[in-house]
This record gives structure tokens, C-alpha cells and sequence, in this order.
């Protein structure tokens, strides 16, 4: 199957360096148009049906997101590209949508054309560009849910409702206050950095709890938690100190 592809980018020299990675390098992707500002994307999509776009999030005229906010139901992959790992990453990642950033590596193209040809699920994809809009919106930028890729499909829980987060090898189980344990195929350290400035903090290799679901620390035994859902939880020796002082600035 070819993909058919758009780029909007406003860089010209940009726009032709990725379109020469997809077509050298990329098999089964052909460019059919690309454009340069929100307007020419605008009426570029509302003539073509691309399978998947190429989407620069900061665009001279205006953010790839105004592109978004003026397409009714998209029904194509986007991948966003960028030059600044700035805050629309961290919407982008809560939404578990792909994005590159600038100067694109290769490699990283191609897992995310693959990826990208082995979702085409339209109905979950609308579900994370939705999470995305909505994340987008709030002047805070603070996701207030994620997207969890789980071994069913796609899940959107509240942060909030995390108790707390466990290794399981390669895997992350996701412990709610509804009891449900959702997997993901990822490992626990990209939760940890994700979440941070939710009030999570790593207290041992395999957990990372929400502090604000603690309901009792035991200082014997080498020092545990008691969580809201009466998960008890080891404390890592060297992370006893910092947990106490976190627990405090709540």
C-alpha cells in the first residue's frame, strides 16, 4: 500500500530535505503536495486525502495547531515535526501521538512512517488528536489526561486517578482508583519524567506513586508507604530523605 503523504512546513529547503528522506528512504511513501503556511494547508487539505501529513508545529503565519483547529474531522495520521523540544511536546507525548524533532534523523523517520502505516485505526486516532486539542487549549498547558497505548488498544485515564505506576520488565502497569490496571509496553523511567510535575515521584526501582494518594508512611520495616487503595510500597534507602520532603511541600 503507498501512503500518500503531505508536508506543511514554511521552511522551503526543510520541505525538500524531507521530501527526498521519504521518497529515497522510505518505501511505499509518496509526497503528493506540501505547503508553507496555515492557509495553504488549509485549502491543500481540502483538496487532496493524504493518508498521513507532516505537520511543523511552529509555521510563520500562525502553529500547526491552527491547521488542526480548521480541518473537520482529520482522518489522517499526523506526525508533527519541530525544531524546539518545547511545551507542545510534552501535549504531544500525554497524547501518544509521534513527533521528530529538527534536523529529522533518519531512523527515527522511518519507525514513524511504520508506525504511522500500522495504526490507520481513524476512530482511536481522533480520540488522541481530541486529547491533543484539548490539552492544547487550556492556557495552563498542563495535560490533564494520557493516552495509554495498553496490549487492547488506546485508554485515556485521568492523571489524577493514578495511584501509582509499576515496573513490570519492559512493561508499566498503571494502578487506578477504579482498580483497573492497564498495561503499556513501555518502561517505567519515561513515566517518571512524564509525570513529574504531577506530584509523582520514583520511591523504588519498580514504583512510581502519585504523593497525593498516600495515606500512611510506616517507618519500620525499613520505612513503607501505605497507598489510598492499600498498595504497600517499599522505599528505596537512598530516596527516603526526598520523599519526606516532598510530602511536606504538598
Amino acid at each position: 500500500m503507498v501512503l500518500k503523504a503531505i508536508i506543511i512546513e514554511d521552511e522551503k529547503h526543510s520541505r525538500e530535505t524531507l521530501k527526498s528522506m521519504l521518497e529515497e528512504f522510505c518505501k511505499g511513501v509518496e509526497v503528493i503536495a506540501m505547503a508553507g503556511t496555515v492557509d495553504e494547508a488549509v485549502r491543500v487539505l481540502s483538496v487532496y486525502s493524504p493518508d498521513i501529513v507532516f505537520l511543523d508545529i511552529e509555521l510563520q503565519s500562525g502553529v500547526g495547531f491552527d491547521v488542526l483547529e480548521r480541518i473537520k474531522e482529520p482522518n489522517f495520521e499526523i506526525i508533527f515535526t519541530t525544531a524546539f523540544e518545547k511545551y507542545a511536546i510534552k501535549a504531544i507525548k500525554f497524547s501518544s501521538l509521534d513527533y521528530l524533532l529538527k534536523p529529522i534523523d533518519l531512523s527515527e523517520l522511518q519507525q514513524a512512517v511504520n508506525k504511522a502505516r500500522s495504526n490507520m485505526d481513524t476512530n482511536i486516532y481522533r480520540e488522541q488528536l481530541d486529547n491533543l486539542m484539548q490539552n492544547i487549549s487550556r492556557g495552563n498547558m498542563r495535560p490533564e489526561k494520557i493516552c495509554l497505548a495498553t496490549t487492547t488498544g488506546m485508554e485515556f485515564i485521568e492523571i489524577k486517578d493514578v495511584i501509582a505506576c509499576k515496573a513490570d520488565g519492559s512493561y508499566t502497569c498503571f494502578m487506578m482508583d477504579n482498580g483497573e490496571v492497564p498495561m503499556v509496553s513501555k518502561h517505567l523511567k519515561e513515566y517518571e519524567q512524564m509525570l513529574a510535575e504531577y506530584n509523582f515521584m520514583r520511591v523504588h526501582n519498580s514504583y512510581l506513586i502519585n504523593l497525593r494518594k498516600v495515606k500512611k508512611y510506616v517507618k519500620s520495616d525499613g520505612g513503607y508507604l501505605i497507598m489510598e487503595n492499600d498498595l504497600q510500597v517499599n522505599i528505596s534507602p537512598r530516596k527516603k530523605e526526598d520523599l519526606i520532603e516532598a510530602m511536606k511541600r504538598l
